[in-house]
């Protein structure tokens, strides 16, 4: 992983994490239900884009490094891989 890819990811999961924190004081300032519902969603949308980037950084070097290896048993274990993390993802 690049440095400026992890010093972004930290960022943002930093920014998700304040965004969690609020949602805790929005529930115990008795906020409105649909409020903190949109609060939720917002936080979730959050976490797919970091999820779907660290994904798309894991096919383009990890992935593609098995790839090219020509290994057939490091190329079948990523592909396993890639499919047991999106079957998770998809749930």
């Amino acid at each position: 992983m690049m440095k400026a890819s992890k010093a972004a990811r930290l960022k943002r999961l930093s920014r998700i994490e304040g965004q969690v924190r609020g949602l805790g004081r929005m529930v115990e300032e008795d906020r409105y239900c649909i409020d903190i519902v949109t609060q939720i969603a917002a936080v979730r949308a959050a976490l797919r884009r970091v999820e779907e980037d660290v994904l798309r950084d894991h096919i383009s070097h990890c992935v593609a490094h098995a790839m090219a290896s020509g290994d057939a048993a490091e190329q079948k274990q990523k592909i396993e891989e890639l499919m047991d993390v999106l079957a998770r993802s998809a749930r």
